[in-house]
């Protein structure tokens, strides 16, 4: 059995997963019934669910991009990579700098079953991927280690991971232990759900996700601010994603809407 078809076979289709669920908001077809199903419901509840799940895709987008051009990280670790989809965040970083290196960590064997196939990067650079659930960021720190350098600047990015995981969970332990493993430099990225711009229809779809299996947590803006504890935040600071440097584009879609109900931002560690 391959290493893809021995994913396949551990996948879960009774439930849904946020990585699927995420998938089938962008448009995606690496997805089960019970994923869209779930999408679906929410969808209906929160009109602009889809409009939130792209704006971010390309929050990672420009911040990849502004974390490359701004302080010349080359080393990226991805925890909560999702379903790879278009661009990839190595692809956008060694559009920059062709020899960044790239690791990826996901739980979710069709996460695994589709980066054997499409997380190839660069020859110049690396692009690799690890089976590890985020609540055990010692055990990731130590399989990265063999692409990444943590004597130099890395950057962390949490993309739409921390509202699966808890306070009581291990968020805040997470976040430490990661962010305590780099070097001075280094950088967090985060977006993470809040329920500060629209918290009926947040509430609503959090009670839709806790009805399918599904933690979700909305955080506040002094609560996202904490897991920033002591890094130097780049500007615009900690905002909605639809605020955080977007293009000529994106200003347009997000005309006279209202805010995502992600919160974004990138910090730095001195």
């Amino acid at each position: 059995m391959t290493g893809t078809e021995s994913a396949m076979s551990r996948i879960d289709t009774s439930r849904p997963h946020p990585a699927r669920v995420y998938d089938w908001f962008l448009g995606g077809k690496d997805n089960y019934p019970v994923d869209e199903e779930l999408g679906r419901r929410i969808a209906a509840m929160q009109g602009d669910a889809p409009r939130h799940a792209r704006a971010n895709r390309r929050f990672m987008e420009r911040a990849t991009r502004a974390v490359v051009r701004e302080s010349g990280i080359r080393q990226f670790l991805d925890v909560g990579s999702g379903i790879p989809t278009e661009p990839n965040l190595h692809q956008i970083a060694q559009s920059v700098v062709p020899d960044a290196r790239v690791v990826y960590v996901d739980n979710d064997p069709i996460v695994l079953a589709h980066a054997e196939a499409l997380l190839r990067g660069n020859p110049e650079g690396v692009t690799t991927y690890v089976q590890a659930d985020a609540r055990e960021p010692e055990r990731i720190l130590e399989q990265a280690a063999s692409v990444l350098d943590f004597d130099r600047p890395v950057a962390l990015s949490l993309i739409a991971l921390l509202h699966f995981i808890a306070d009581g969970d291990g968020a805040h332990r997470l976040v430490d232990t990661l962010v305590g493993a780099l070097a001075p430099g280094s950088c967090l990225v985060l977006s993470a759900m809040t329920a500060d711009f629209d918290p009926d229809n947040v509430r609503r779809g959090i009670e839709a996700y806790t009805a399918s299996g599904v933690t979700l947590v909305a955080r506040s803006h002094a609560e996202v601010g904490r897991l920033f504890g002591g890094l130097e935040l780049l500007e615009p600071g900690i905002v909605s994603l639809s605020d955080w440097r977007p293009t000529a584009g994106e200003d347009a879609e997000n005309a006279e809407k209202e805010p995502v109900s992600l919160y974004g931002a990138v910090g730095f560690k001195r």
